[in-house]
């Protein structure tokens, strides 16, 4: 349920009818927007009788929320979230960033990939120091010397870094490393543990759709992040599991604008996993940024074919300067009005 306060509204009956709402054992997400304030109500709305709350003076009209998703809801937040990475770099709202970097971090020649994406024009460094493999015998990441070596090539680049994390364990690890972004990937989607620990931190989080996971079961995976108190939510469409065999994954394009449509969360999306292979990188990040997605995420090997994983989606640094290209080209033309970022 939402109430949809008069413009008018004095602040402190708002105030006041905030503590009313929450006497009630109800939560509070209050949004204030340039034309009108609304304050949406999750928990047990039983507690309240709409016609009671529409007849107070300040209060211009009351909305039930069908949907499951509460504080995800452009409903509750009409204004886009804009999500703050550090080192300057924001995301949603108009603010579009790049984030680049090998799947999984290998040593020394992390930097030099970082400092080619970089100079490209990426604003985010991406690269995994933990990696979900579907073999036990896999390569499963450097762990924390992984996340070191991200700490210092994004250091020296005033980069903010991108990482996943897959152990609520693990959380405080990636604190102590400083780590601006830690995603959740697509195996983790319905880690509802994982989802929780990092919703108790205020780090922000780049959560990938599942596997075979819908819309809806996307936006509440961000709910139990958000439920723990972290707003700091940002949507990535990374291609879904279906009957299609000739990509490794299908790019649901799809989820871009109904995403924007339902959710205030920005919404990044990765080509890389999405097709499987570099031939289709490049076209599909472009069909992404025309679609409206917020952010692009991509994978850039200085030696694919020797790459420890993944190798065969990612671009070399020459490939990702061409695409970058492109893509500020594809910038100029969709990007919404006043938003000169490219």
């Amino acid at each position: 349920m939402i109430a949809i306060l008069r413009k008018s509204a004095p602040r402190e009956a708002v105030e006041s009818l905030i503590s009313w709402i929450q006497d009630k054992g109800l939560e509070t997400h209050v949004s204030h927007g340039e034309n009108e304030t609304i304050i949406g109500l999750v928990g047990d709305t039983t507690r309240i009788d709409p016609f009671l709350l529409e007849s107070m003076d300040i209060v211009e009209r009351v909305q039930r929320v069908s949907e499951p998703f509460k504080k995800a809801n452009r409903k509750f937040h009409p204004a886009d979230t804009v999500v703050d990475c550090g080192h300057g770099v924001k995301i949603g709202g108009g603010h579009f960033q790049v984030i680049a970097g090998p799947c999984s971090v290998e040593g020394d020649n992390l930097v030099r990939i970082a400092r080619r994406v970089r100079a490209a024009g990426a604003t985010m460094l991406r690269g995994g120091a933990y990696k979900p493999r579907a073999s036990p015998y896999a390569y499963q990441g450097m762990g924390p010397e992984g996340l070191s070596l991200l700490r210092e090539a994004a250091d020296e680049l005033d980069m903010p870094i991108v990482t996943e994390i897959m152990d609520p364990r693990d959380v405080q690890t990636f604190i102590d490393h400083r780590i601006e972004v830690m995603q959740v990937g697509a195996r983790n989607a319905q880690n509802f543990p994982l989802l929780k620990e990092v919703g108790r931190t205020r780090t922000p989080v780049l959560l990938k759709r599942g596997m075979s996971g819908t819309i809806d079961e996307l936006l509440m995976a961000a709910e139990y992040i958000m439920s723990e108190g972290n707003d700091n939510v940002i949507l990535c469409e990374r291609g879904i599991r279906t009957f299609e065999t000739r990509t490794r994954n299908t790019f649901d394009l799809n989820a871009v604008p109904v995403l924007h449509y339902l959710s205030h969360l920005p919404v990044v999306a990765d080509p890389s996993h999405a097709t499987g292979y570099t031939r289709y990188v490049e076209p599909m990040a472009l069909a992404a940024c025309a679609a409206g997605a917020d952010g692009l995420e991509i994978e850039v090997h200085d030696d694919p074919e020797h790459a420890w994983s993944d190798g065969a989606q990612a671009l070399t640094p020459d490939q990702f300067d061409r695409t970058m290209e492109r893509i500020r080209a594809i910038r100029s033309v969709v990007a919404p009005s006043g938003d000169d970022r490219a």
